[in-house]
């Protein structure tokens, strides 16, 4: 059996705890994600350093899973918009079954190779494209038949797993296995599994926002104010960055259309907004260069 889907010995009678061990239970177990993430740190610091030169060059980051997996790329694909203003049409999720199985499962799509294969086939893979491959067992045709596309199309691979020595690590450019063992609930990979695949997907698209110069320091500056939070949160990043007080920081951004790095660097080096882009223009985005030219 897969490691994921080995019953556990620890908690062989979960049904009997009384609430508050069976919460504790749930959680404490949760606990071995985190030690996956981090045992793993190497093999996804690797892929970071592989993917930046692609995105650099315009390629797209195309998740692809089924189940929980496959929606969790979904989630981590439609979050960079507003968090770091990442286009749309540069973050492509593929997911078994279709976008229906985010709200409802999709019984056997996971099991279409032929399908995974078209459906990446379909997005036209590049070789400046970066493909994350995500299955908690690790040999979900789907998935499997995306990666051998990939390949094909010279994109670069990315392969997530939860067991070792898995297809999916092992057929992809880079293999990432995050070992996070037996579930508390037996085969249920929605619980730990996922998790780890949570943070090692944070991790991997916020490390390449950051090298993408959309962090000042650890500010969230290239965000997209699309709701009233995230305009006063552009407001008050601005403000920290720069000492400014909030009419002035509001000032600025409402001059550049809210743009927290254009508002920055007008502020601190005291230029119109207008100067500013053109300065951040000349430094790749990087609210660092542009202030140090």
């Amino acid at each position: 059996m897969l490691k994921t889907e080995t019953p556990s010995p620890a908690h062989t009678e979960l049904d009997l705890y009384p609430v508050t061990e069976l919460v504790a239970a749930l959680v404490d177990d949760q606990l071995r994600a985190v030690h996956a993430v981090r045992e793993a740190g190497p093999r996804i610091a690797a892929a970071i350093t592989a993917a930046v030169p692609r995105i650099e060059a315009g390629g797209r980051l195309i998740y692809v899973g089924a189940g929980t997996s496959g929606r969790l790329g979904v989630l981590d694909s439609v979050e960079l918009y507003p968090t770091f203003s990442w286009p749309h049409e540069r973050a492509v999720a593929l997911l078994a079954g279709g976008m229906g199985a985010m709200f409802e499962a999709v019984e056997g799509a996971e099991d279409d190779r032929e399908q995974g294969g078209a459906d990446l086939r379909a997005v036209a893979p590049g070789p400046d494209d970066v493909v994350i491959a995500i299955a908690a067992s690790g040999a979900t045709p789907y998935v499997l038949g995306a990666l051998e596309v990939a390949r094909a199309a010279g994109s670069l691979s990315i392969g997530i797993a939860n067991n070792t020595g898995s297809p999916v690590s092992s057929s992809a450019d880079i293999g990432i296995t995050l070992d996070t063992g037996v579930e508390v609930i037996s085969g249920s990979t929605r619980l730990k599994a996922g998790t780890a695949q949570k943070i090692a997907l944070n991790t991997i698209s916020s490390a390449l926002m950051v090298r993408l110069n959309k962090v000042y320091g650890n500010l969230m500056v290239d965000l997209k104010p699309t709701n009233a939070k995230l305009v006063q949160r552009a407001v008050s990043l601005t403000m920290f960055a720069t000492g400014a007080d909030e009419a002035a920081a509001r000032g600025a951004l409402e001059q550049c259309d809210f743009h927290v790095k254009v508002a920055i660097v007008a502020l601190t080096r005291q230029i119109a907004t207008d100067q500013a882009e053109k300065l951040l223009a000349g430094s790749n985005g990087s609210v660092r260069a542009a202030l140090a030219l």
